[in-house]
């Protein structure tokens, strides 16, 4: 059983969730990358990712490098990229493929994340696939200066997610004003079980 002050973290934790932020992880293998995603997305507040699976496997994922953050994250998998689209579609999100700069694409700093927002995050190697950019709303990228033109995949969700937590500090969104009360209970009483 948890002490009293284990809970009111736990608690606290709950009432700073964002449960319409999300990340989509698509084909990413590298199990310290998607340790370190998960790590960041529980800092930020983050409740829920989606793991989009189409290539390759799900990386088997140590207790070390997620720093545990696996354990308070909800998680969901998808082989198919119109059901993801289906589901984030369902709760209103507006989804956002990371890219390299394109034609049409965004700046990280032009998008307003304080609405439902899901941001893709492609493999290592090859970065969003076609498939998911053709589900996605909306093309991003993270301005370079350099001479490199990416960032590692774990760093680039840092980065994007510390503007949306920035954005949303600034609409006082933490603690999450709308947190469904009954949810937040229901889940307390589920992490006092772990």
């Amino acid at each position: 059983m948890p002490t009293a002050r284990r809970v009111e973290k736990m608690h606290r934790v709950l009432k700073n969730r964002q449960p319409d932020l999300t990340i989509v992880c698509e084909n990413i293998h590298d199990p310290h990358n998607v340790s370190a995603i998960l790590r960041t997305c529980d800092s930020v507040g983050i409740s829920k990712i989606n793991l989009l699976y189409t290539t390759t496997k799900f990386p088997k994922l140590g207790k070390k490098s997620s720093a545990s953050a696996k354990k308070w994250i909800e998680t969901e998998r998808f082989n198919n990229h119109l059901e993801l689209k289906e589901t984030l579609k369902k709760q209103a999100i507006t989804i956002y493929a990371t890219r390299v700069v394109e034609h049409n694409s965004k700046s990280i700093y032009e998008v307003d994340w304080t609405k439902p927002s899901a941001i893709i995050l492609g493999n290592e190697h090859l970065g969003v696939s076609e498939d998911a950019v053709a589900i996605a709303d909306h093309d991003i990228y993270i301005p370079m200066f350099g001479m490199l033109e990416s960032l590692n995949v774990s760093v680039a969700a840092a980065v994007i997610l510390y503007e949306a937590c920035r954005q949303r500090i600034q609409k006082n969104n933490y603690p999450n004003p709308s947190i469904n009360e009954e949810l937040l209970t229901a889940t307390l009483h589920q992490w006092k079980e772990k």
